[in-house]
C-alpha cells in the first residue's frame, strides 16, 4: 500500500508540473482525493472535456497551481472538491488566490466550485449547466423582490411585515397580496438557571408560515430561490423564525411540529441565492449540510452564499443588485463578478492596506477588534462602511460553473440601453447608447437595498478578455478597469445620446 501511495503522490506531482498551454480561458482544478477516486475523478474530467479545459493538480490547497494559472491566465476556473474538504478557510483563500495571477487588486477570473452531497450530485451539476436557462419562476422571503416584475410567476413571504405574503400565477398577472392570521401564542424563554417564562404574544402560528412557503415552493416549481432571515450550516430559518428548513441524508425537510415533509422536488434544475442568509454555504467541511443538501434534493446548479455571520451584506446584496438591476445583461457569474470588483475598488480607494488586511474572523469580539485593526493599520477611525466591506471581501462561496450561461429574463421596457465594444488594432472602443426612456436612476440600481448598497456605476463585462487594457488619452471618464470589465463612476448618462469610453490595449 505504502508503495502505491508513492506512486499515486509521484503521479499528481508530474500532472501538477506538467507543461501546460500558455493561454487558455477555463482551467479545471481538483484536489488529490478527488482524482484518487475514479468516480469523482469522472466529474473532473467531465467538466475538462466539456470546457476543453486544462486540468491541474493539488495536493492539499488550490493556491499550490496559482504558477500555473499565472501562466495561463484563464478567464473562469472551476475547482472539483469533496465536501468532506470544503469550509470556511477554502472559500477564503480562493477569493484572495483569484487577485493573485497579476498585480492589480481585482479578480483575475470568474470561479465556482463544482460540489455535492456525493459524486452522483456533483455530476449533476456538471450536466445542469450545460445547456444555458432563463430563469422565469422564482420563489423568495425576502420584501425586496415583492413587486415580481422579474418572474412569470412567483410567490414570496415577507421578511419586513409577519404574516404577508404574496403570488403571481402567470406572466400577465399582477401581484396578489395576502395576510395570515394573528393568534395569541405561547412562546417559552429559557432563565437563568435552567428556569423558563411562559410568554404570550400575538402572532403568526409558525405552522401557516412554514406550510405557506411549502406550498408556494411546490406550486412554483422555482428557477431562482432567494432567501433571507437566519440561518446556519445546518438550517435556514422562516422570517421572524417562525420555522426551519434542515437537511438530512442530502434532502432538505420542512420541519413541520407534526413531524418532517421533505420539500417537493420536480427535478428542475434551479438557481439558489441565500443572499441574506449566515453560515449557510459553508459546507464545514462535511455533506450534512445546508449546501450540500439544496446541491442534492433541490437541484441546485449554482448556489451563492456567504461562509460565516453577515452584517453588513455589500457582497451577497450588491451581486444580487448587480443581477436584477440589469435583468438579462449578466450572467449570475457576472453579475457577482462585477459586484466584487466594484466594492474591492472602493476598499482600494479608501487604503490599499484594506486588501492586504486580514479580517478576525475567530475573534469573539470582532465589532471591536475589526475596526481597531484599521486603525492601528491605517490610521482611521473606520466608518460601518469601511468595516463592512472589509469584512464581505472574501467570505462569498460561488458553487456551479462560473460559464454557465444563466440569467433572468429581460424586462423589454427597462432595457433602455445598449452596450456595444469594436477592438481596432491596439484600440477598444466601447459605445454606449441611451434610448429615449433611458433611466439614470435605473442604471444606478433605482436604490435597491439602498442601506446595504449605494447607487451603481456603469458597467461592462468584456465579450472577451483585453490585453492590459487602459484608459487612453484625453479621456475624463472616472474609471475601475482591468481585462474583464470596465466600471464608470461619472456616468451622468441623458436619454438618447451616445457615449464612447475608448481604450488603449496591447
Amino acid at each position: 500500500m505504502r508503495v502505491n501511495s508513492l506512486l499515486f503522490s509521484l503521479c499528481v506531482l508530474l500532472a501538477s508540473c506538467q507543461s501546460v498551454p500558455k493561454t487558455n480561458e477555463y482551467v479545471v482544478i481538483a484536489g488529490n482525493s478527488v482524482v484518487a477516486d475514479s468516480v469523482w475523478n469522472k466529474v473532473a474530467q467531465t467538466l475538462k472535456d466539456k470546457h476543453q479545459a486544462a486540468f491541474l493538480i493539488y495536493q492539499t490547497k488550490p493556491e499550490e497551481v496559482l504558477p500555473q494559472l499565472q501562466q495561463i491566465r484563464p478567464r473562469y476556473v472551476a475547482i472539483v472538491e469533496k465536501p468532506e474538504n470544503l469550509g470556511r478557510d477554502y472559500v477564503i483563500a480562493l477569493n484572495q488566490m483569484s487577485r493573485k495571477v497579476d498585480s492589480d487588486i481585482y479578480a483575475d477570473f470568474l470561479w465556482g466550485i463544482i460540489t455535492g452531497y456525493d459524486a452522483a450530485a456533483a455530476m449533476k451539476m456538471v450536466n445542469n449547466s450545460t445547456e444555458p436557462l432563463v430563469l422565469k419562476d422564482a420563489i423568495a422571503s425576502i420584501t425586496e423582490l415583492s413587486s415580481g416584475k422579474w418572474f412569470d410567476r412567483f410567490g414570496w413571504i415577507d421578511d419586513r411585515k409577519m404574516g404577508l405574503w404574496g403570488e403571481k400565477a402567470s406572466k400577465d398577472d399582477t401581484i396578489v397580496s395576502y395576510q395570515l392570521p394573528m393568534k395569541k401564542m405561547k412562546l417559552r424563554y429559557t432563565m437563568s438557571h435552567g428556569n423558563y417564562k411562559d410568554v404570550e404574544r400575538m402572532m403568526v402560528d409558525p405552522r401557516d408560515a412554514m406550510q405557506t412557503f411549502y406550498d408556494l415552493y411546490e406550486k412554483y416549481n422555482p428557477d431562482l430561490v432567494v432567501t433571507a432571515a437566519h440561518a446556519t450550516e445546518r438550517n435556514l430559518e422562516m422570517p421572524f423564525s417562525l420555522g426551519n428548513i434542515k437537511p438530512k441524508n442530502g434532502v432538505l425537510y420542512m420541519d413541520f411540529p407534526d413531524g418532517p415533509k421533505d420539500l417537493k422536488e420536480s427535478g428542475k434544475r434551479r438557481v439558489y441565492l441565500p443572499i441574506g442568509n449566515c453560515l449557510i454555504a459553508n459546507m464545514n467541511n462535511t455533506r450534512d449540510c445546508m449546501a450540500a443538501a439544496w446541491m442534492n434534493s433541490a437541484n441546485a446548479a449554482t448556489m451563492v452564499g456567504y461562509v460565516v455571520t453577515t452584517w453588513h451584506g455589500r457582497n451577497g446584496w450588491g451581486g444580487l443588485k448587480y443581477l436584477v438591476t440589469n435583468p438579462g445583461r449578466y450572467s449570475v457569474a457576472e453579475a457577482f463578478f462585477m459586484n466584487q470588483q466594484d466594492f474591492v475598488h472602493q476598499l482600494n480607494e479608501w487604503s490599499p492596506k484594506f486588501m492586504t488586511m486580514q479580517y478576525p474572523y475567530d475573534s469573539q469580539n470582532e465589532f471591536a477588534e475589526a475596526p481597531q485593526l484599521i486603525m492601528d493599520s491605517i490610521g482611521i477611525q473606520p466608518t460601518k462602511d469601511q468595516v463592512g466591506f472589509f469584512h464581505d471581501r472574501d467570505v462569498l462561496a460561488y458553487y456551479g460553473d462560473p460559464k454557465w450561461n444563466v440569467r433572468l429574463q429581460e424586462i423589454p421596457e427597462e432595457t433602455d440601453f445598449t452596450v456595444a465594444s469594436e477592438v481596432k488594432g491596439k484600440k477598444c472602443i466601447i459605445t454606449i447608447t441611451t434610448k429615449e426612456n433611458f433611466s439614470l436612476e435605473r442604471m444606478k440600481g433605482d436604490k435597491f437595498k439602498q442601506e446595504h448598497v449605494l447607487d451603481l456605476p456603469f458597467s461592462y463585462f468584456f465579450p472577451q478578455r483585453l490585453n492590459n487594457p487602459r484608459l487612453a488619452a484625453g479621456q475624463n471618464w472616472n474609471v475601475a478597469l482591468d481585462e474583464n470589465f470596465l466600471l464608470v463612476y461619472n456616468a451622468d448618462f441623458e436619454p438618447g445620446k451616445t457615449y464612447t469610453v475608448e481604450l488603449d490595449i496591447d
